[in-house]
């Protein structure tokens, strides 16, 4: 029997828990491949409800809005990465090198998790690096805030910081650095293939160079 990874979604996100039903799985799987083809601006709950075979009033039943939905997959997604720190550093006892292989981790393109069967990995680091900052620049982020949209990001970014601390117990700046390493993983990432004149990065070597830069980065801060 396959184990499937399991990602504690905030309740005020959804009106329905979409991971209980075969329908907000759906809901879930072809939101992700709608928004990564059409773009979020275009993206709509009739589209979707079109493309997954049911009403427009079926997908609202689940959530309020595509907003929320925006988050909810967003935020699973910092969810699902912060498992993979945990789980790819467990038994990495050297914080120098457990800190290297975060780096890379989050500089790496992802590819599609079979543990998670509704969820395309691979498309949700392509929105994420796309559509990812709109989940929170919004003029009712403060408020967003307030109900503990962002909790899962916010998690992943002390995990990544207490690695940091580890590496220098005295650096005074880590969950600013964390933010700044996950942020700049996928900007440069975004950057690369859409603005190039912003990064010194070219498609040959996009990951390694990424990685290279990221690591010359962090140490040089944290020494």
């Amino acid at each position: 029997m396959r184990l499937e990874v399991q990602i504690k979604m905030n309740d005020s996100l959804f009106l329905r828990d979409p991971e209980q039903s075969e329908l907000g799985k759906n809901i879930i799987k072809y939101s992700i491949q709608l928004i990564h083809e059409k773009g979020f601006e275009a993206f709509t709950f009739k589209k979707l409800a079109e493309a997954i075979g049911t009403t427009e009033a079926g997908v609202y039943r689940y959530f309020e809005n595509k907003h929320k939905l925006l988050v909810y997959i967003i935020s699973w997604y910092w969810g699902w990465l912060e498992f993979q720190v945990i789980y790819q550093t467990k038994n990495i006892k050297d914080p120098v090198t457990k800190l290297r292989q975060v780096i890379k981790l989050l500089s790496t393109t992802v590819e599609d998790d079979i543990m998670t069967g509704h969820v395309d990995e691979s498309l949700l680091y392509q929105i994420l690096i796309a559509e990812g900052s709109k989940a929170y620049l919004t003029k009712h982020v403060e408020q967003d805030n307030k109900q503990e949209y962002f909790k899962p990001y916010k998690e992943l970014c002390n995990s990544v910081g207490a690695i940091i601390l580890e590496c220098n117990p005295t650096y005074k700046y880590p969950h600013s650095l964390a933010s700044t390493i996950i942020e700049s993983a996928h900007l440069q990432n975004f950057f690369m293939h859409n603005l190039p004149s912003l990064t010194d990065f070219n498609e040959t070597k996009k990951e390694a160079q990424i990685i290279e830069f990221l690591n010359d980065l962090v140490f040089k801060s944290i020494q």
